[in-house]
């Protein structure tokens, strides 16, 4: 059967707008949802393809979890020091705030298939050639590790992109972009622990290889699927700011810089404070509890969440809720107190990600839905390399993640209400 080019469309802040359907017809898209009940993820994988797409993007992003883990690992068996694993590590960790912008740009033009197999072939390419040739050679992993982070496909620009391709209505959307927003905990809980696991049982150049497979598997069975081969992008404006034009989306995007050092921040402060209480298994645990946290809020967000799409002051109110949450942590607490209340952060963490997840596909120029979730990975990215690097010498407190959500809730209240999107350009 052939199918009708997918193109996306003008967003308010209202609503997220729908695009053309070629898969066959939903039922028509409806503002809030008919009944009192808000659809839940269940309800979102039932639909035809959600189920393969969510697994596809997910497992090709499972690398972004494993690799950095898995190159500190296989640096360290080769003799080289923590630090210089660590450099090559955080390499990585920049490199898709470069290539993910570029690659959702490509996407925006040429369609998915494209970038997301160049995307496969060069992550593969550089981890494969790190497995055989290791770290000993430091411009040659250097040049490896930066092309693997760069190369990252653009999946998860790419699933925001079809969500509305392949759901009846915006309230689905909504519940599938909060769906897609905690399977990212899934990734960087589940991606070092596996990465570890392989390390220890086999070697860590199995780890690095297993998430090469991982990328190209995912990123094939994504491209695969009939909505991802048929989608396009609605024409652009030319324009050399492009996801940038609005000027609402820079404070937003910034806001995600100082949410994604609210993480990195955590990982380093949990170090720290395992110390300071002589409790190591909090190092561990306080990272782990954010993040299962995060699923809990996720799904309780889902459950309960407004039945007109969020608004500005949705936005600015859970971003002050989760700058509060930090209060507490900064008080001379026990490890076992330590550890619960840092599920109050988690459990808001994905709520406000998802949130401000449709702000921006809400101001998103026409034609450039990819490129915009790629600048967001983008901005929590560098937030995660930049509370990383902040949190050490500043000894690990909560000061740091409390300060970086603060100036999170800052930009989101000084967000101005988008002005109306000019009319697409029908083809």
């Amino acid at each position: 059967m052939a199918h009708a080019q997918v193109r996306d469309v003008p967003r308010t802040i209202d609503a997220p707008a729908r695009a053309p359907q070629p898969f066959p017809p939903p039922a028509p898209a409806v503002g809030p949802w008919p009944s009192s009940t808000p659809p839940t993820f269940l309800d979102v994988l039932h639909h035809r393809y959600c189920g393969r797409l969510l697994i596809a993007s997910v497992t090709g992003r499972l690398s972004l979890g494993m690799v950095p883990v898995a190159l500190i690992l296989a640096a360290q068996a080769e003799g080289r020091s923590l630090a210089s694993a660590s450099l090559l590590a955080a390499l990585y960790g920049i490199a898709p705030a470069l290539g993910l912008p570029l690659l959702g740009r490509l996407a925006d033009l040429r369609g998915l298939l494209l970038p997301c197999y160049l995307g496969a072939a060069l992550v593969a390419s550089a981890l494969v050639t790190l497995v055989v040739a290791g770290t000993a050679h430091l411009p040659l992993a250097v040049g490896c590790v930066a092309l693997a982070g760069a190369g990252c496909p653009p999946l998860e620009g790419a699933l925001r992109s079809l969500w509305p391709c392949v759901l009846p209505d915006d309230a689905h959307v909504r519940t599938a972009y909060t769906l897609d927003s905690s399977t990212q905990q899934i990734v960087y809980a589940t991606g070092p622990a596996l990465a570890i696991a392989i390390a220890t049982w086999l070697s860590p150049a199995a780890a690095l290889a297993l998430a090469a497979t991982a990328t190209v598997a995912g990123s094939f069975a994504f491209a695969t699927t009939p909505p991802a081969r048929t989608w396009h992008a609605a024409p652009r404006h030319r324009e050399r700011l492009g996801v940038l034009r609005p000027p609402a989306m820079r404070p937003v995007l910034l806001s995600l810089v100082f949410l994604g050092a609210t993480v990195g921040a955590l990982d380093v402060t949990a170090i720290a404070v395992a110390e300071r209480q002589d409790a190591s298994w909090l190092a561990g645990a306080l990272p782990a509890a954010f993040s299962a946290a995060g699923l809990l809020g996720g799904v309780l967000f889902a459950r309960f969440q407004p039945t007109t799409a969020p608004r500005p002051r949705h936005l600015m109110l859970l971003g002050a809720a989760y700058t509060a949450c930090w209060l507490p942590l900064l008080a001379p607490l026990p490890a076992p107190a330590v550890l619960l209340l840092t599920l109050l952060p988690g459990a808001l963490f994905v709520p406000l990600l998802t949130v401000a997840s449709l702000t921006v596909t809400a101001l998103t120029p026409p034609g450039t839905s990819t490129e915009a979730v790629g600048w967001m990975s983008s901005a929590i990215r560098l937030g995660l390399a930049g509370g990383t690097a902040l949190a050490g010498p500043l000894s690990g407190h909560f000061t740091v993640p409390l300060i970086a959500a603060a100036g999170c809730a800052l930009l989101l209240s000084a967000r101005t209400a988008p002005a109306p999107a000019p009319a697409a350009t029908p083809v």
